[in-house]
């Protein structure tokens, strides 16, 4: 996408983080936004901007222990944390109930969304005080891979439709953008987030 931040990307006339705020809100005692650079530029949503706390742009874990470092901090009551990529707007509007379910129901330690086959790594359902272990693979074992790290522990799946859509479509090139409008227009009628 030429550098640009995918989650002010407008789909259907706001951008895609304004739809996955509306949509994570109801379902979260509250949301951190992991992002590197100028945290000005996510201003107008007022969430809580953190940075990766580990060096040399990691990747989406050091996202995810930045958020669980923020949830440890800030919320010490919170047990659990939900990642969400900034650049899928469609996400289910009981994605952290469905993943609590299936975590609970295999005793994992982490649940994981799927949708037609393939495992949506990033969006997950973590124990915050998984975070130490998460720092570890980080920094000691060089660990960037989002899968790898999961594999190690007891992960359950959580499975959703892809009819009439993928819920965890994700924009990261022009021709996506295009594809997210004709969602949009379908689902919401082109409107506000839903």
């Amino acid at each position: 996408m030429g550098g640009a931040d995918k989650a002010l990307i407008e789909i259907g006339g706001e951008p895609i983080l304004a739809r996955l705020v509306a949509r994570l809100a109801p379902q979260c005692a509250g949301l951190v936004l992991n992002a590197n650079g100028d945290p000005g530029r996510f201003a107008s949503f007022g969430l809580p901007v953190v940075a990766d706390s580990v060096a040399g742009f990691a990747g989406p874990l050091a996202g995810v222990l930045a958020g669980l470092d923020y949830v440890a901090a800030h919320h010490p009551e919170v047990s659990h944390a939900v990642s969400v990529p900034a650049d899928t707007p469609f996400i289910p509007l009981d994605l952290v109930k469905r993943l609590a379910s299936a975590g609970k129901a295999t005793h994992a330690e982490i649940a994981v969304a799927s949708s037609k086959g393939r495992a949506h790594h990033t969006v997950a359902l973590w124990p915050v005080a998984m975070r130490d272990a998460l720092r570890q693979a980080l920094v000691d074992e060089d660990i960037r891979s989002v899968s790898a790290f999961i594999g190690r522990h007891r992960s359950a799946m959580a499975l959703w439709r892809v009819e009439p859509f993928d819920p965890f479509f994700n924009v990261n090139r022009p021709e996506d953008v295009e594809r997210a409008e004709e969602i949009c227009a379908k689902v919401t009628g082109g409107g506000r987030a839903t």
